[in-house]
C-alpha cells in the first residue's frame, strides 16, 4: 500500500510538472511568436508608418481637385517635411525618425497584444463561454468572445502610450525632441506623456474589438478550428486582412485626433475636444478620415503582415514546445 501511494504521488508530481511545462511552453510560444512579428513589422514598415502619421498630422487640405500639381506639392511637403526638396535618398532617409522608440514600442505592443489576447480569451471562455454560446449561438458566441478579449487588451495598451507618443513626435515633429535625452523627457514631462489617454482608449477598444472579431469571424467562415483544424498561411492572411480592414476603418477618426494630440508641443497642449472642433471647422467631417486610403493600402498590409506572422509562428512554437 505504501508503495502504491508513493507511485501515485510520483505520477501526480510528474503530471503537475508536465502541466507546468505545457503552460510555460504556451506562454513562451506566444511571447516568441509575437516578438518575431513585432521585429519583422518594424523592419519592413517603419517608413510607411511615418508617412501615415505625417498625413494625419497635417492640418491643411492636401488634395486640390482642380490642380494635380498643387496636390503633389502638398503631399511632398507633408510627407518629407524639410527634405521635400532633397534628392530621393535623402527623402527616404527622412522617413526613419523615431526608429529607437519605434523598436521598443512595437515589440512590447505586439507581445502584449498578440500574446495577451489569447490569455484573456481563455479566461473569458472558462467563466463566460457557455453564456456567450447560449445567448449568441456557438459560432457568433466564439467570435464575440474573441472580440471582447481583444477590446479588453486594447484598453490596457494605453500603458504603452508614452513610448507611442515619443515615436509620433519623432516622426512628425522631431524638433520637439532635439537635444533632449530619454531620461530627461520622462523626468520633465511625467504624466504629460499620457496626454490623449482617453482618446487612445476610445480608439483602441473598438479597433481591437474589430481586429480580433473580424479575424475570428473570417476563420469561422473558412472552417478553421473545426475538428482541430489548423489555419494555413493563406487562411491566417485572409483572416488577418478581414480584421485589419475592420479595425482601421472603425478606429480612423479617433486615431486622427489621438495623433494630433500627441504631436502637439510639450509646452502647448490642446484637448482632444478642441482639436475635434477645429478639425470639423477647417477640414469638414472628411478630415476625420484623412489618411484612411493610404492607411488601408499601406498600413493595412503592415497589420495583416504582423498579425499573420504572430498567429502562425505562435501556433508553430506551441506545437514545438508541446513535444
Amino acid at each position: 500500500m505504501t508503495v502504491d501511494r508513493k507511485t501515485n504521488s510520483s505520477s501526480e508530481g510528474a503530471m503537475a510538472t508536465s502541466g507546468a511545462m505545457t503552460t510555460s511552453g504556451v506562454s513562451n510560444a506566444r511571447i516568441l511568436g509575437s516578438a518575431i512579428a513585432g521585429v519583422s513589422e518594424l523592419s519592413l514598415f517603419h517608413p510607411v508608418d511615418t508617412v501615415a502619421k505625417r498625413l494625419m498630422s497635417t492640418e491643411t487640405k492636401l488634395v486640390v481637385l482642380s490642380s494635380p500639381s498643387s496636390t503633389a506639392l502638398n503631399l511632398n511637403h507633408a510627407i518629407f517635411k524639410e527634405s521635400y526638396n532633397q534628392n530621393p535618398f535623402s527623402k527616404v532617409g527622412s522617413l526613419f525618425p523615431g526608429i529607437g522608440f519605434g523598436a521598443v514600442y512595437k515589440i512590447l505592443q505586439r507581445v502584449y497584444k498578440f500574446g495577451g489576447q489569447p490569455v484573456v480569451k481563455e479566461k473569458l471562455s472558462r467563466h463566460y463561454g457557455t453564456e456567450f454560446e447560449q445567448r449568441f449561438g456557438r459560432e457568433n458566441g466564439r467570435t464575440l468572445l474573441s472580440a471582447t478579449a481583444g477590446s479588453m487588451i486594447g484598453i490596457g495598451e494605453v500603458l504603452l502610450l508614452p513610448l507611442d507618443a515619443l515615436k509620433v513626435k519623432a516622426q512628425t515633429a522631431p524638433e520637439q525632441l532635439k537635444g533632449r535625452g530619454v531620461i530627461d523627457i520622462f523626468r520633465t514631462e511625467g504624466l504629460g506623456l499620457y496626454r490623449g489617454a482617453g482618446w487612445t482608449v476610445a480608439r483602441n477598444a473598438p479597433g481591437s474589438f474589430a481586429l480580433f472579431g473580424g479575424n475570428s469571424a473570417a476563420k469561422t467562415y473558412m472552417g478553421v478550428g473545426e475538428d482541430g483544424a489548423k489555419a494555413t498561411w493563406t487562411q491566417d492572411a485572409i483572416a488577418s486582412s478581414a480584421g485589419a480592414i475592420a479595425s482601421i476603418s472603425v478606429a480612423q477618426p479617433l486615431d486622427v485626433i489621438k495623433t494630433r494630440i500627441q504631436n502637439r508641443p510639450f509646452n502647448s497642449p490642446e484637448s482632444g475636444l478642441s482639436i475635434f472642433r477645429n478639425l470639423i471647422a477647417k477640414e469638414g467631417p472628411f478630415g476625420l478620415f484623412k489618411g484612411l486610403t493610404p492607411k488601408l493600402m499601406v498600413v493595412g498590409p503592415k497589420l495583416v503582415f504582423s498579425f499573420t506572422i504572430a498567429q502562425h509562428t505562435i501556433a508553430y512554437f506551441e506545437t514545438k514546445f508541446s513535444h
